[in-house]
Parts: structure tokens; sequence; C-alpha cells
């Protein structure tokens, strides 16, 4: 039997497919004959009285998700995510040139620094790349300081904009699509497949329609799923560490590109375990093994 903790904020209890889903977990723990508690900022201090922690946390390297990461690690604890993995994720210029560098395919991708944002700049890449580009800060998440440009003049507006919170900034080809594939992974295992199909007229998967409606999950089965688009999926995440990642990966003409690495992505009830309900008990067993000897935690 493992002692298994969730950390997660009251901001995600709030959601009830988030809530639902950490209710999923706890029942996979049980079923498995391991407690599990849920844990919040003001109980920190108990993190060490488990054998293993999830996070269920905004995760961010100024935010706490991140301390806990750290602590446990510390403590000889198992944790997702690694703190590690945070570190890369949220630094979008880590992680793509640790895509590029692992030979993952990714849209063209260059880094601008401030003193390259000039419409001489943008003239090139433009004709590099082509146009629209996409341009995005470094330490964004959820769509935000994401967006296109078109021209010289707006590619110099958000790219100064940008800089505010950032000293580079990421370039890269635009790749219109439908729909982005979402692959879960964790330690060199597929646990999900799925299309997050865009709302009509927008790119981003956070944008809002006209009525409001977000991003359509659909899953897929991982029969189902073509051999090419999983191990694409698992060469990034063997890229940035063996975590629990949401591959974003976008299909143009038969061949597949990554878009990001998430660390910490999203398990919604009803969304992300459509297919694979399993993934609750697969996050559990993964939790409750021993970090140095890949077997069960020994209960202290």
């Amino acid at each position: 039997m493992a002692r298994l903790a969730i950390f997660t904020e009251r901001s995600t209890i709030r959601s009830s497919v988030e809530l639902t889903a950490l209710s999923n977990f706890r029942l996979a723990a049980f079923e498995a004959g391991h407690e599990l508690d849920f844990l919040f900022r003001n109980e920190l201090d108990f993190l060490t009285r488990y054998d293993a922690v999830l996070i269920r946390a905004l995760t961010d390297p100024l935010n706490t998700a991140y301390v806990v990461a750290r602590r446990a690690e510390l403590a000889g604890m198992r944790v997702l995510d690694h703190a590690e993995s945070i570190r890369i994720c949220c630094d979008k210029v880590n992680m793509y040139v640790r895509l590029i560098q692992a030979g993952v395919p990714v849209p063209e991708t260059r880094f601008v620094d401030e003193a390259e944002v000039t419409p001489a700049t943008a003239r090139d890449l433009f004709e590099r790349l082509g146009a629209p580009l996409v341009l995005k800060a470094p330490n964004s998440s959820f769509s935000a300081y994401v967006d296109k440009v078109a021209d010289e003049a707006s590619f110099v507006s958000v790219a100064r904009r940008f800089l505010r919170r950032a000293d580079r900034l990421v370039v890269q080809q635009y790749m219109p699509s439908e729909f982005d594939w979402r692959v879960v992974t964790l330690d060199g295992q597929v646990l999900a497949v799925l299309r997050y199909r865009f709302v009509p007229d927008h790119w981003k998967l956070m944008d809002r329609g006209d009525r409001g409606e977000w991003a359509r999950v659909e899953a897929v089965p991982q029969a189902q799923a073509d051999l090419q688009l999983k191990q694409v999926a698992l060469d990034a995440s063997a890229a940035i560490g063996r975590s629990l990642y949401g591959v974003d990966i976008k299909e143009i003409g038969g061949s597949y590109y990554v878009i990001e690495v998430n660390d910490n992505p999203t398990l919604a009830a009803g969304e992300e375990d459509q297919a694979d309900p399993d993934l609750y008990a697969r996050i559990v067993a993964h939790l409750a093994r021993d970090p140095a000897e890949g077997g069960p935690i020994e209960t202290r």
C-alpha cells in the first residue's frame, strides 16, 4: 500500500470536470489498495508524510507547484510533474531547442531577441518562413502571449509587447489546421490520443467562439491512432524527460509536426479520458512504485 497525495489549488476544484477527474484519481488509488489525500498550499508541511505526489495545479517555476515538485524530489518521493520538466516546458526556447536537437519535427522556428525586433528582421523572417508568422513569449501558457502577425508593423508591435515579459521570442512558421492532435504520455507510454478541434474561424485552443464555446475534445482509441503520430509524440516527450506530458501535434500533408510539449497536461473527466478511462489507474500505478528501483513503494 502506498500513501499518495494530490497537490491542487482551490481554483482547480472550482471546475467540475477537473474536480471529477481528481475524484477519479482517488477512486483508482482506493481500488488498487492505496491511500490518497488532497493537499493544499497551507498543508505543505505534511508533504513528506506521503510516498508520492501528483501535481494538479498550474505549474511554473515561480508557482507553489514547483516548490512541491522540488521538495518531493529532495525527499526521495516520486512526483509528477518532475521539476526539470516544469522548468523546460515553461521556457519555450529551451523546449524547442531540445526538440530540434533530438530531431523531432517542428514548424520552422527562429529565436529573436530585443535588438532584432526591427522591420528588417520581420521582412527577412516573412521571406524565409512565409506569412503570417506565429510569435510566442517563451513563458506563456493557455495560448496567452501567442499571436499571429502578417506584416512588419504588427511583428514589431507584438514582439515589443511580448518582450516586456521575456528576453527572447519564439517565431514560427504558421501551420493552419482545423484541429491539433493531443497525445498524453507518461514515461515512454501513450496514455491517450485526442483531437482538439478548434472553434470555427479560430486557430488557438483557448479562443472562444461567438457563442462562448471552447475547442471540442474528440478521443481516438489508441488502436486506431497512427503509429507515426504516437511515435512522434513519444520522441518529443523523450526529448524533454520522463514525466507526464501533453504533446500538441499538427498533421500537415500526412506528416506530423510538434507544436508544443506541455507538462501537467489537462486531464478533464469526460474529455481526455473518453477512450482511455484507465489513464487514472495507470498514473496511480506509476506513482505507487519505488523511485529508485521501479518496484512497489515500501511503506514507511
